[in-house]
């Protein structure tokens, strides 16, 4: 329970199956006589990078809404509005909110299809059973990807204290969008994107102005597979731990360079740095322009609430 809403409060780790690992939220299945003043609240007082709050089940899913291994015949996907909050303020998307809250409704009702009606859009979400553990798989908004004016991407290296002769010359500096904004840097080496001792003040006013949710700091480990950080102060926290959001946005930014083919499935690490590895699994199809993110995910004791956007 929450002090100040008196809601139930479920903690979730998302894109990871140890409770250590991944990225933690708060997940409240029925927040439906909260606020927006008692969600952030509750958002606050948890700490978490983002918590995601059911405010109200709507109608079934649309046939368009549901993903394999529905369609016709299929049942109904269960829909739902959803809401997201860092414990700063109130956000459009959060892709680890949205797997861990698939989790907590497919351990109480089964798994199955769902749809989430966010701020941003529609987002479909299928929940299976793959041996012992649930998988979540999560379909974007429609995305795009915007260049960046040369002078904000100088004053979001000074910010980073990153020379611009560190960035990979091969992923292009971009803002990215699949649900919220995010702008991609890729670093020349793995220790490059390790030293993470970041302005928070000047990047977070930077973010505010361009209206980013986090920075998608990437590492291309191999053609597919890539280590990820994801800067956050606009949420009040200093990094997220896994990122799925920021995860279909950088999918879709890769497809846009044509840095891998229209059909991909990608592999992204991320918290290893910060002691909490996760792995989210990003898959392009051709002919699709959306975005799908997966992972596994598992319930958390409540405990002294740590600083983990989505």
């Amino acid at each position: 329970m929450s002090q100040n809403s008196g809601a139930e409060v479920l903690r979730y780790t998302a894109f990871s199956a140890d409770p250590e690992g991944g990225n933690p939220a708060g997940v409240v299945l029925d927040a439906s006589g909260l606020d927006d003043a008692a969600m952030l609240a509750v958002a606050a007082e948890l700490g978490y990078s983002e918590s995601a709050f059911l405010t109200g089940r709507d109608g079934p899913g649309d046939a368009t809404s549901r993903e394999e291994p529905g369609g016709e015949g299929a049942p109904a996907a269960r829909a739902y509005t959803i809401r997201y909050f860092s414990p700063k303020a109130e956000v459009p998307f959060c892709g680890h909110a949205t797997v861990a809250t698939a989790l907590a409704l497919a351990e109480r009702d089964g798994p199955g299809d769902l749809v989430f009606r966010t701020r941003a859009g529609t987002v479909p979400v299928t929940v299976a059973r793959e041996g012992t553990e649930l998988r979540a798989t999560l379909t974007s908004v429609a995305p795009h990807v915007l260049d960046i004016a040369p002078g904000d991407l100088a004053e979001a290296l000074a910010a980073l204290d990153w020379p611009a002769a560190g960035l990979d010359p091969a992923l292009p500096p971009r803002i990215a969008f699949a649900g919220a904004r995010h702008l991609v840097l890729a670093a020349a080496t793995r220790e490059r994107l390790a030293d993470l001792d970041y302005d928070f003040a000047r990047l977070e006013a930077l973010m505010h102005r361009l209206d980013l949710t986090t920075l998608q700091l990437v590492w291309r480990a191999a053609p597919t597979v890539f280590h990820v950080r994801d800067p956050f102060p606009v949420g009040g926290v200093v990094e997220d731990p896994a990122t799925g959001a920021a995860a279909a946005a950088f999918g879709a930014y890769l497809r846009a360079e044509g840095l891998v083919p229209d059909a991909a499935v990608l592999t992204l690490h991320q918290g290893e740095d910060m002691g909490r590895p996760g792995t989210l699994t990003v898959e392009l199809r051709a002919g699709d322009e959306r975005v799908r993110v997966s992972g596994t995910g598992t319930r958390v004791e409540a405990r002294e609430p740590g600083a983990a956007a989505g």
